[in-house]
């Protein structure tokens, strides 16, 4: 299970997500950005940014 913690990328907010692949948890990711932040223009810079929090759930949860 992939997982992508928002509080990472935006310090302060606690919203995460997890799925079984990168490409949803980016999909959920963006569309979060889009409604809880305000981003009305996702650029690639953003989306790599995502990709390079998301960790396995279980490396996670040793840490």
């Amino acid at each position: 299970m992939r997982l992508f913690e928002c509080g990472s990328l935006v310090p302060g907010c606690d919203w995460h997500t997890r799925a079984n692949d990168d490409a949803e948890v980016v999909r959920r990711a963006v569309e979060h950005m889009r409604t809880a932040h305000g981003e009305t223009m996702i650029r690639e810079s953003m989306v790599e940014h995502i990709k390079e929090r998301i960790v396995n759930e279980k490396a996670a949860d040793a840490a």
